[in-house]
């Protein structure tokens, strides 16, 4: 398994309450992590490529070239998580050369993130391009968690996400408790995530705005939120200056106690490709609102989850969730939400697909991606083009020092990048 370091600047940034001083340190923290986790004791590698805190786009952007930190005696297959992400600004060799065969999971929808911005639209067309591009040319196979993202070639749509044991047990618990007479819920409504507008606190404050402006007063929806963010601190004031009833606690672990016992999840983001916090809070056997988008595809099909599309059909499923309990997850619910039923699901969408019938076919599909992967390999080669287009200075070679000993300059964002 393949991370990225971050040097000090970019950890304080990202993880200030758990500073590492070497990869050594973060690779046992990791570890430790997992080992709460999950039900076995994991044996991979981890070993760790640089990357820089690319804090106009709040995320991270590879160093290098990240096919170098794998001994070609191992590249046999890659699996890239956001293979987009990953190589938007890769200059080197192509992941397809490398191995023998690469599949990339779409994770993230950031055409939405980008239409959300100042110039989104064209921002927006432009990504719609680069992503195509390069996820063609580094990956064999793409597998979209839902359909709420852009079409790529050699594509599947399948959700290959499970949950954690943790939340699997708490909904089988609910699930074989016998006293339906007593609700296995103290609480009621609750949303947690990341505090930045475009994770879907725009559309939160929007719907309970929308629900308290027809509904009695001692029938208003009053929801915990819980995360932190960029967006944190503008997020509560709007809230407040709406007089909405959100209360907010900042950062809190799904699976912590702090988040037990709520009835109901609500998420209305339309910027998801597949949400885990609803998958988990289906697992603990919670209901589930959520928006009727295609990342909720494979969540509809479960009892607990109720979907909307319009504010009166919102209200509706606020009002069921409010006056009913949810139904115990049927054990067959419950295997779906799990990571072995979404690793056959992966396994069964990896599969290589067939090349074109006609050689005329593969000849062409070969050239065009040979082609596309040499004019965006020029364009990268350059620090200056880099720079511009927000791939940050510096960040076009390896670092020639150990990874610990890596103290890269400030971060500098491109012309297009949100200020």
């Amino acid at each position: 398994m393949l991370v990225p370091w971050l040097a000090p600047c970019d950890q304080k940034l990202v993880h200030p309450n758990a500073m590492f001083e070497t990869p050594e340190e973060q690779k046992a923290y990791i570890r430790s992590w997992l080992a709460g986790r999950v039900d076995f004791q994991p044996a991979f590698d981890i070993h760790f490529y640089p990357g820089r805190y690319a804090i106009d786009k709040g995320s991270i952007v590879p160093v290098g070239d990240v096919t170098e930190c794998v001994p070609e005696e191992e590249a046999d297959v890659a699996v890239l998580e956001e293979p987009e992400h990953l190589t938007w600004f890769h200059h080197g060799t192509r992941w397809t050369d490398k191995f023998s065969h690469v599949v990339g999971i779409i994770h993230t929808n950031y055409l939405e993130y980008a239409r959300r911005e100042k110039d989104g639209e064209k921002k927006e067309k432009l990504l719609r391009g680069v992503n195509a591009t390069v996820a063609r040319v580094h990956c064999h196979k793409i597998i979209k968690l839902s359909g709420a993202v852009q079409d790529f070639a050699r594509s599947i749509t399948v959700n290959v996400h499970g949950v954690s044991p943790h939340f699997i047990g708490v909904g089988r618990k609910i699930a074989e408790a016998t006293d339906t007479e007593t609700s296995s819920f103290s609480k009621g409504g609750y949303f947690i995530g990341k505090v930045v507008w475009a994770k879907g606190y725009l559309e939160l404050l929007e719907r309970v705005a929308e629900y308290n402006e027809t509904a009695a007063s001692e029938n208003q929806l009053a929801l915990d939120v819980f995360g932190d963010g960029d967006d944190f601190k503008d997020v509560i004031k709007t809230a407040a200056r709406q007089k909405l009833p959100l209360t907010f606690h900042g950062r809190a672990d799904h699976a912590g106690e702090n988040t037990q016992g709520y009835k109901f999840f609500i998420n209305p983001s339309l910027s998801d490709v597949v949400a885990t916090t609803t998958a988990e809070a289906l697992a603990m056997g919670k209901f589930v609102v959520c928006a009727r988008h295609p990342s909720n595809e494979f969540f509809s099909t479960f009892a607990n989850c109720r979907t909307y599309s319009t504010r009166e059909e919102f209200a509706a499923c606020v009002r069921e969730v409010l006056h009913t309990e949810p139904k115990p997850m049927p054990a067959e619910d419950l295997r779906r939400l799990t990571w072995q039923d979404a690793t056959k699901r992966f396994l069964d969408a990896a599969e290589p697909d067939p090349p074109p019938a006609k050689l005329r076919d593969r000849i062409g599909q070969k050239m065009s991606d040979f082609f596309a992967a040499a004019c965006h390999n020029t364009m990268t080669a350059s620090e200056a083009m880099r720079c511009l287009v927000g791939g940050g200075a510096g960040t076009l070679l390896n670092p020639t020092v150990d990874l610990a000993d890596w103290r890269p300059d400030e971060w500098s964002g491109g012309v297009m990048d949100r200020k």
